[in-house]
């Protein structure tokens, strides 16, 4: 249930503090409350949940998830922005955790004991570095429930298509091997202030079985061999790779295929093959 707290609108808070996105931090600015209640909505009820949130600028989207009922702990490196969150977190008694640190040095397991989700419009410039450190976690499933992620466009389609498409690549098959992954919502952007050159989207992703006997390492230099060379045939982007053309041979894959026409579960048997015995 929202907690009916008048806060002062979010174009109010900016002006107040002085705040403007900062370009180098690949920040955009959401004011719609609406959208922003919407996308906190993405992942499901949130009243009670944990939230880890990268990135709240002057805190809009933290502002839905509070309102939400969430508990919410956010990493913002802008420090321009802490007075604001500050201020936040005085109308959500308990609710809100800022954390002044950069979000690829967190070590998640450090911050949370119980299962939470993870909830941002992600900065531009680290969305994708982000996104393959949480899927790259050792321990699966992982201790977060959800990600509700928001990225460019061209990322949020990379991240959910199918083989034999154009946006067919690495990051679906880190994605989509241990998640399920779909795109939740489009965000225009005449949304954002200023307004990116970009379309936006939200991407939705939830922890699956992890395939067994996969290396997660195994995986992650398979798939950046194959696709460090797009256009090559697999024969000559796996050269170099100890054992992998051996393993096409194995599992009757044509060496002459392109690696954007193999499929994710194709990927994974490869995988298996090179991953040493547990």
């Amino acid at each position: 249930m929202k907690q009916p707290i008048a806060l002062p609108p979010l174009r109010e808070v900016i002006k107040k503090h002085g705040l403007s996105a900062n370009k180098a931090l690949g920040q955009n600015f959401l004011f719609d409350m609406q959208l922003l209640d919407r996308i906190a909505a993405v992942p499901g009820e949130m009243a009670g949940q944990t939230v880890f949130e990268v990135g709240p600028g002057p805190g809009g989207l933290t502002r839905a998830l509070l309102q939400a009922g969430a508990r919410v702990t956010a990493v913002e490196r802008d420090r321009r922005c802490l007075p604001a969150l500050a201020e936040l977190g005085d109308h959500f008694p308990g609710q809100l955790n800022v954390i002044d640190d950069d979000a690829l040095k967190i070590d998640l397991a450090s911050l949370f004991d119980d299962p939470f989700h993870i909830v941002s419009n992600l900065p531009y410039n680290v969305g994708s570095a982000l996104l393959i450190k949480w899927l790259s976690e050792a321990r699966w499933p992982p201790l977060w429930q959800s990600l509700t992620l928001m990225f460019q466009r061209e990322v949020a389609d990379r991240i959910v298509a199918s083989e034999a498409t154009e946006a067919y690549g690495r990051l679906s098959i880190l994605a989509q091997w241990r998640c399920e992954a779909k795109l939740a919502m489009t965000v225009h952007r005449s949304a954002f202030t200023p307004p990116p050159k970009v379309m936006s989207a939200i991407v939705h992703l939830v922890p699956k079985a992890q395939p067994e006997g996969v290396s997660p390492e195994v995986l992650a230099h398979l798939t950046q061999a194959a696709f460090g060379q797009r256009r090559k045939m697999l024969r000559q982007s796996l050269k170099g790779l100890a054992g992998a053309l051996e393993a096409l041979e194995s599992l009757g894959i044509d060496s002459s295929r392109r690696p954007e026409t193999v499929s994710v579960d194709e990927f994974v048997a490869i995988a298996r093959s090179l991953s040493p015995a547990p």
